[in-house]
């Protein structure tokens, strides 16, 4: 093995037919190391004049003799004068030290060696991305979680509203401009600003499924003179399919006064060298969203509180719970047999941990009420606001029928259920 081979390179051990006793003339046989002498019998005393010199690779070499020990004039033993050579360790020690590290890597390496090397194993879906075509898009990589999925075995769409939130961040952070809150830079926490949301518009070709990676790039550019738009490219790692595009409206607001705000000169500077000059990756749907009330909505949720952990480090509702509270009055039969496919957000005002919220929908369409399990194409009309009147997001959705296979799966739960 690796051990014994690279322990043998080293070191040449001798054979015991090889070690020899050595004598001299009127002293008798002088035994080698701290063996004592014993009769001829035992067959390990030799002549040192009759032992022949052992041979490594066609070359005589002889062994190492041991110093004589002299006896003086009254008959007693003395040691031999001390010498650099006789004060070295035992190199025994030291051979055997070498011999157990090596031994120790090759176990090491033969537990390792055993493991399977499939491309999506060596990857690492965790990191924190890089940066790529020339300086100006991020990229990172996400593996869908089994607790990402919902009843259809698909992410959801707060899953991959996550992974938008969570690439935009870490693009900040890898271009050397995040100081605290979410994506403020030096300028912006000098002059206590930071980044809101205003609109968002996201359009869903598939949803992954658990196991998958995806692959996530986000750029931004600039919106307007106060404004800056990101948007997101979504894609299935092993096959380059587009799965999900994005883009977004951000602007300042002073995190005391929660008011909106300029975009500062000195802030412009810093992050116009990262913009892409480039079209949205989503055309914008400039069409109006309705104010709904009592009256003109369909299905009425009320009572939706925020928790503590629904806050972010700007200590106001993370925009992805959002999303969860204006499907909350989505109507069941929609959600089994439909997938979302499109959903634009205007947000209004920010929601704080004390609000208390009612979530509306509206149906678009004649009729699509009574046959929502056999309607095509369904469009609903959202609004998230305060129970004392406030609006918080207005939203549009756009579904379409779940494929054959999901919609069984949605199906078999709702059976269960039941």
């Amino acid at each position: 093995m690796v051990a014994t081979a690279a322990t043998s390179a080293f070191f040449s051990v001798p054979s015991p037919d090889s070690i020899a006793k050595t004598t001299r003339p009127g002293n008798g046989v002088a035994s080698v190391g701290p063996m004592k002498s014993k009769s001829a019998s035992v067959g390990l005393q030799m002549k040192a004049n009759a032992q022949a010199l052992p041979k490594i690779n066609g070359s005589s070499v002889g062994l190492t003799t041991f110093p004589d020990i002299k006896k003086t004039e009254d008959g007693t033993s003395s040691s031999p004068p001390r010498t650099f050579i006789n004060q070295l360790p035992d190199w025994s020690m030291l051979l055997a030290a070498i011999t157990t590290i090596f031994l120790a890597a090759e176990k090491q390496w033969m537990m390792l060696d055993w493991k399977p090397r499939r491309p999506d194993m060596l990857m690492d879906p965790f990191g924190l991305g890089r940066i790529v075509q020339d300086g100006l898009v991020f990229r990172q990589n996400f593996s869908i979680r089994s607790y990402e999925i919902g009843a259809d075995r698909t992410a959801s769409i707060e899953t991959l509203m996550n992974h938008l939130q969570e690439t935009a961040l870490n693009h900040v952070k890898t271009a050397g401009l995040l100081v605290d809150g979410f994506g403020s830079t030096p300028e912006m926490s000098k002059r206590n600003l930071i980044w809101v949301v205003t609109k968002m518009q996201i359009l869903v070709d598939r949803y992954p499924s658990w196991g998958d990676v995806v692959q996530v790039d986000t750029w931004v550019c600039g919106s307007g003179k106060n404004g800056m738009r990101r948007d997101w490219h979504v894609r299935d790692l092993k096959t380059g399919e587009t799965l999900t595009r994005a883009s977004s409206v951000w602007v300042m607001m002073n995190k005391h006064t929660r008011r909106l705000s300029k975009l500062p000169e000195e802030v412009r500077g810093e992050i116009e060298p990262f913009f892409l000059n480039s079209p949205p990756v989503v055309a914008e749907d400039d069409r109006k969203l309705p104010k709904l009330d009592e009256c003109t909505a369909d299905f009425v949720r009320s009572g939706l509180t925020p928790r503590w952990h629904d806050l972010d480090v700007n200590q106001h509702v993370n925009n992805v719970k959002y999303i969860g509270w204006i499907l909350e009055s989505a109507p069941l039969p929609i959600l089994e047999t439909h997938e979302l496919s499109a959903i634009t957000l205007e947000y209004r005002r920010e929601c704080g941990r004390d609000s208390v919220l009612q979530s509306l929908t509206a149906l678009s369409g004649n009729g699509v009420v009574d046959d929502l399990e056999n309607s095509a194409e369904v469009e609903c009309q959202h609004l998230l606001r305060l129970e004392s009147g406030g609006e918080i997001v207005r939203a549009r959705t756009e579904w379409r029928p779940k494929p054959a296979n999901n919609r069984g799966v949605a199906g078999e739960v709702s059976a269960e259920s039941a």
